[in-house]
């Protein structure tokens, strides 16, 4: 039997939380986001600075991608960059995130998308807080957040 929880308000099969590889086509992709969601997680966009519902957010939990579900974040690790977007100076588990090379706009950067879906996140800066100097810069659409008082209920 397979467990299930919900994402975005959509049942996931429990298999998906773990490190198991999400292929699906963009058309499926384009069913299930919503079109700014979308652009994002699957065009590789940003959302503008300063208006994603997480980039001032602080609330005890954990942040989950948007797309699949897979673990990204703790709050724990979350700080105020001043950049305007959620910034995280770890990930709960660095398989969980793929990192890039991203030559775009005439810039270096370290892309980060969900090792489990191939959805975009947002950029890996060497500009954060000890104890690593690492910023997550993530965009807030990307993000689901599961507040830690509810993951003590459904355990």
């Amino acid at each position: 039997m397979v467990s299930v929880f919900y994402m975005n308000g959509q049942a996931v099969k429990e298999s998906m939380k773990n490190n198991d590889t999400l292929n699906k086509t963009e058309e499926q992709w384009r069913q299930e986001l919503t079109p700014e969601q979308y652009t994002v997680l699957r065009g590789c966009g940003t959302e503008p600075p300063f208006t994603g519902k997480y980039y001032n957010y602080d609330k005890k939990g954990t942040y989950h991608c948007a797309a699949c579900g897979a673990e990204l974040f703790n709050s724990d690790t979350k700080y105020d960059s001043g950049s305007g977007w959620p910034s995280f100076y770890r990930a709960i588990n660095k398989k969980a995130i793929i990192e890039e090379l991203d030559t775009s706009f005439d810039m270096q950067r370290i892309k980060l998308k969900c090792a489990k879906c191939n959805s975009h996140l947002g950029h890996l800066f060497p500009d954060g807080p000890k104890p690593n100097g690492l910023r997550y810069c993530v965009n807030s659409i990307s993000l689901d957040f599961i507040n830690q008082e509810s993951e003590k209920e459904n355990k």
